[in-house]
């Protein structure tokens, strides 16, 4: 996928900043061209529960980040993630105590 349409696809405006970060993100995620897609697949799914795939600004990692208040949306969200987690083998880091996880990359 090119990296102006993924940018567009996660929800920014593609500048040569953005880009650059993508860029950055694409080379730091061990195993990125096997996960790319299931990436993308799994921020349209998460869009439903207020949760979404994101660029992180503090680590060159894809970041996800739930986002709703309601408990059980919440806890649907973390089951999708753990879903997506275990079915494409994609190394997720949770921090502790925050709805938000880091990909780190495929786990083989």
């Amino acid at each position: 996928m090119q990296t102006e349409a993924m940018l567009i696809q996660l929800g920014y405006v593609p500048n040569d900043a953005l880009i650059k970060q993508l860029q950055k993100i694409q080379a730091n995620t061990e195993g990125y061209e096997k996960i790319q897609k299931h990436i993308m697949d799994l921020h349209d799914h998460l869009k439903v529960d207020d949760s979404y795939v994101a660029l992180s600004n503090s680590n060159d990692y894809f970041k996800i980040k739930i986002d709703s208040s309601s408990p059980e949306i919440v806890e649907e969200a973390h089951e999708k993630i753990k879903h997506f987690s275990d079915k494409f083998k994609v190394k997720v880091n949770k921090l502790e105590n925050k709805n938000t996880y880091y990909i780190l990359g495929f786990n083989a």
